[in-house]
């Protein structure tokens, strides 16, 4: 396997953490956002949406995080990052959502860069774009997290989920946006139970080769 990706990019991060938790390993291989690397011919001829991260196996390419979650689960499904009930997955599957398709896709390098350029924002700004979207979604969150009394150390159950993988990238964002995180006691233990684990710790993005460059 070969994975295209950028360390600091939140479906990179959790594309990792995924592919830790299944016991894969992959060839790193970096695509620097920083100097659009991701704009360039020879990787759009790999993912014509010029987005990281990309997946190559046995002569196919993957896109899109989910979809390539979905693709390991399917075809490596050992060990599982979904409960076996029918409403545990949904609850999984809602609380990774969240993270998914209502606060990352808003606050990603393409929305922050028109932020920046397009419409003259200053860092301040950013950072309040984001602290107001992470913080919707991290209250929706938490109030989930706190009301399950069966969970365990991490957002269901006694192990790491799908839940799991897309919130902690999430909690590295809000870190880097200067987004306060005290105000979610479950959510802060939910990543301190998470990177006690070596699939969660290795794929910061701080340990990646590209992050000292």
């Amino acid at each position: 396997m070969k994975l295209y990706n950028f360390f600091r990019s939140g479906s990179s991060h959790r594309l990792r953490i995924a592919l830790n938790l299944k016991g894969l390993r992959y060839e790193y291989v970096a695509v620097d956002l920083r100097t659009a690397q991701h704009l360039r011919p020879e990787f759009k001829a790999l993912n014509p949406q010029g987005l990281v991260p990309a997946l190559v196996h046995e002569g196919n390419v993957l896109i899109q995080s989910r979809a390539i979650i979905e693709w390991l689960e399917e075809r490596y499904p050992e060990p599982a990052l979904l409960p076996v009930d029918s409403e545990a997955r949904a609850r999984v599957r809602a609380l990774a959502a969240i993270v998914g398709c209502d606060v990352h896709p808003i606050n990603n390098r393409r929305i922050l860069e028109y932020l920046r350029h397009q419409l003259q924002c200053d860092a301040d700004a950013i950072d309040r774009w984001c602290a107001t979207w992470i913080g919707a979604g991290f209250d929706a969150v938490e109030a989930l997290l706190a009301a399950d009394t069966e969970r365990g150390d991490f957002c269901f159950g006694q192990l790491p989920t799908l839940a799991d993988v897309y919130l902690i990238p999430q909690v590295e964002s809000a870190r880097r946006f200067n987004v306060d995180l005290d105000r979610w006691p479950n959510i802060r233990a939910v990543d301190a139970a998470c990177n006690r684990l070596d699939a969660f710790r290795l794929a910061a993005p701080a340990l990646q080769p590209d992050a000292a460059v």
